[in-house]
């Protein structure tokens, strides 16, 4: 063979190895694109998946706050277990899964309580004793529930389809001995104006009037029953001469402006400051709060702006000492909303008249049952 024959074969075989090569990564490269194309599609369905459970916990959870306790007609928490498990596969059918509506079997929805859901390390187990507070929730496409992921591509490599699931937690904080600054530097929504547990636990007992309700349609308070008992916040006789049951939050020496800053803005974490950063009950279940002279007329306009809102005030067992030197033992913080306001006139005629009302607060510290009442934290996801 030539010198020129051998270098023409040389070049096919160079040619045919290219065009071999050539195949071969074409061949790679539909691989990765294929692979790449399923893998985007699962997640996809990952990501839908994770929403749909996010969406079906927060939802499912905030149906766990007893609305019937502020009329003294409790849901059992078998109740409140139910609605939160209808709310949870509403909620979880309305965000769509690679467009279809996913279902959630009963396995799916688990309802229970968690002492603390700020604890990262805090368990979800049942509710038992103790009214619920947390929901997990699992969104499945396996071959059991709602099918599973199909692949496209991979299927040529014997890959068919893929199971997927996501699960998310949602719970809030229903049992709070005390309050610290909020993470983003809020106030507490807390009024300086404690109540004596007697007249709290006799409206709760449905031994008070009811002459007014909130509409929430129109976000106002009218003349008429709603079956949510009142109280008249003052003027209350506190068993101290000269104290009506205004207290100190912050400075010993609060003055008008500082009650009236506070009633319309709530406790700054200045205010908590003064009290080592936090209003906690301490492990006797109490907590000590200075007296002030009493609600000033000089606060009336700030009172009647926030008819129909809900704040939070101090229940107290008992007071020592008159006037600015008496000295209140706190023993529970409530919610409640302001409905009616007068402070001119006789003694006899003046009022603020309040009922109970569910309080979403930041900067609740957990506690114990029985040491808060209609106040929650904002329900958030946990896990």
């Amino acid at each position: 063979m030539t010198r020129n024959q051998l270098g023409k074969r040389r070049v096919r075989r160079r040619k045919g190895t290219i065009l071999v090569l050539t195949a071969l990564l074409m061949i790679v490269l539909m691989a990765v694109v294929a692979f790449a194309v399923d893998l985007g599609y699962i997640n996809v369905a990952r990501t839908e998946l994770q929403r749909s459970a996010d969406a079906a916990a927060i939802a499912a959870t905030w149906d766990l706050v007893d609305q019937g306790a502020l009329s003294n007609q409790s849901r059992s928490a078998t109740a409140l277990e139910a609605n939160a498990r209808s709310r949870a596969a509403q909620y979880a059918g309305l965000n769509k899964v690679l467009s279809a509506v996913p279902g959630v079997s009963e396995d799916d929805v688990f309802v229970g309580r968690m002492a603390n859901p700020k604890d990262p390390n805090c368990q979800l187990t049942a509710f038992g004793a103790y009214a619920p507070n947390a929901v997990r929730v699992r969104v499945r496409k396996t071959a059991d529930q709602n099918g599973e992921v199909p692949y496209f591509f991979a299927r040529v490599m014997g890959f068919d389809k893929l199971a997927v699931q996501a699960q998310a937690t949602a719970a809030f904080l229903s049992d709070i001995k005390g309050f610290t600054a909020p993470s983003d530097g809020s106030n507490v929504e807390i009024m300086p104006f404690a109540l004596d547990q007697t007249t709290w636990n006799a409206m709760l007992s449905g031994n008070t009037g009811d002459n007014w309700r909130y509409d929430l349609s129109t976000k106002t308070v009218v003349a008429g029953s709603d079956g949510v008992r009142e109280i008249n916040l003052y003027p209350q006789g506190t068993g101290s001469p000269g104290n009506r049951g205004t207290v100190d939050i912050g400075s010993s020496n609060n003055s008008t402006a500082d009650i009236s800053r506070q009633i319309l803005k709530g406790v700054s974490p200045a205010d908590l400051a003064h009290h080592g950063g936090k209003l906690v009950f301490d492990s006797s279940g109490k907590l000590y709060l200075n007296g002030d002279t009493g609600i000033s007329a000089g606060v009336k306009d700030e009172l009647a702006s926030i008819i129909g809102k809900p704040r939070i005030i101090p229940i107290f067992s008992s007071v020592s000492g008159p006037g600015n030197n008496a000295e209140y033992t706190i023993v529970q913080f409530v919610g409640v909303r302001v409905l009616d306001v007068k402070l001119t006139g006789s003694m006899s005629s003046k009022r603020v008249i309040i009922q109970p009302a569910n309080v979403l607060s930041r900067g609740g510290i957990s506690g114990s049952t029985g040491t808060s009442q209609f106040v929650y934290s904002p329900v958030t996801l946990v896990r």
